[in-house]
């Protein structure tokens, strides 16, 4: 039986991922339906996940991130847990600290899921644009903005940049290139979006180094980093915003994750 085979304990994630994103059933109803033409997707698509060692998010062409569906390939990274975390801490805190309406710049964007899912969640509150250097991410993200109201600008960081804003957020490279990772995502994911120069901080050194011209009087910065790199990010920080708080806050899994600077004392 392909169904009773696939979701053995050791396959029984795989096998509801590709129930939920490429079905659109639960596994009780695909087992009520007893369709067999449907099993033989799911064993096609797990087939693919086996002999290829792709991720699933790839083979299925999307993901789930913060609730919504989107669209992702092997030019944009899989969004993770722990980028949806850091998305809800900058939704708390613009909903706790700005009255009046907020721009946002999500830099490094990918696949778009940060600054669409917080434009999603705020609608009217925020106006958001989304960058990156890559033009197959943009065209990931502009494919996952449909329906909402969203700048895209390609952009090598601040070069095609010419606003200020009260958030900036980002997940950039922080990759050490010295780093040994996971296959699965060495192999599949792009290394643009992964490896930074200058033991994973490189991105961070530039976005803080110029950062001021970009940023209003009432801000804040959000970094997703790596779970060893805090107190170099603090020093950084402090060599360009000197009169501002740092605050780090660990992830689902107790490691160091999100990393925040701001001028207001919360």
């Amino acid at each position: 039986m392909i169904y009773k085979d696939l979701i053995k304990n050791k396959n029984l994630k795989i096998a509801e991922y590709l129930l939920k994103y490429y079905v659109k059933l639960t596994r009780e109803e695909i087992s009520n339906k007893k369709n067999i033409s449907l099993f033989k997707i799911i064993k096609y698509y797990y087939g693919l996940y086996r002999s290829k060692k792709e991720p699933l998010q790839y083979i299925v062409g999307t993901t789930n991130f913060y609730g919504y569906e989107f669209k992702v390939n092997k030019n944009v990274l899989i969004p993770r847990f722990e980028t949806e975390e850091l998305v809800n801490e900058t939704i708390k805190y613009i909903k706790e600290n700005f009255k009046d309406k907020v721009k946002v710049l999500d830099l490094c964007t990918g696949s778009g899921c940060i600054g669409i899912t917080i434009k999603k969640e705020l609608q009217e509150k925020v106006d958001v644009t989304i960058s990156d250097i890559s033009k197959k991410a943009l065209s990931i993200a502009k494919y996952n903005s449909k329906g909402e109201n969203i700048n895209i600008v390609k952009s090598d960081i601040f070069s095609n940049i010419n606003s200020k804003y009260d958030i900036i957020i980002s997940n950039p490279p922080y990759i050490s290139i010295k780093e040994d990772i996971m296959d699965l995502v060495k192999n599949n994911e792009p290394n643009i979006a992964l490896y930074a120069k200058n033991n994973g901080l490189y991105f961070y050194e530039e976005i803080l180094k110029n950062i001021n011209q970009y940023i209003n009087k009432k801000f804040l910065i959000a970094f997703e980093i790596g779970e060893k790199q805090a107190k170099e990010i603090i020093d950084i920080s402090k060599k360009y915003l000197k009169e501002s708080y740092t605050i780090i806050k660990k992830d689902m899994n107790n490691k160091d994750r999100m990393f925040f600077i701001t001028n207001i004392n919360i």
